[in-house]
């Protein structure tokens, strides 16, 4: 699992803290500053459960509660969902500020890695 964001975004690598700040709301900023957009994969799909299963140790039921929950009180909003690999590949060529996860199997050379998730 390998998370990617545009080949032209100056980010180089970003930790596991720093994933599990973006993809949970705490930060919705990369280092430079600039916003992220931040990519899911569909609910259903296996890449977003391990994906969650693996950053934060929740199931994507536990993730939804979690959004819910920050939704309610407005004080963050989820990752935008994507419906597939390619989706996502496709998202983050396309935008410099997009930050998404994929197997690596999916990846076609179109996007930089910046970290990995065992």
């Amino acid at each position: 699992m390998v998370v990617v964001v545009n080949a032209a975004n100056p980010v180089e690598q970003l930790s596991s803290r720093e994933l599990v700040d973006l993809y949970m709301g705490r930060n919705l900023y990369f280092p430079d500053g600039s916003l992220v957009l931040r990519l899911d994969q569909s609910p259903e799909s296996a890449t977003r459960i391990t994906f969650y299963r693996e950053l934060v140790d929740k199931s994507v039921a536990e993730v939804n509660a979690y959004w819910a929950k920050l939704l309610f009180t407005g004080r963050a909003t989820p990752p935008q969902t994507v419906e597939s690999a390619a989706g996502v590949l496709q998202a983050v060529q396309s935008n410099l500020n997009a930050i998404g996860y994929v197997d690596s199997e999916d990846l076609n050379g179109s996007v930089k890695v910046i970290g990995r998730v065992p």
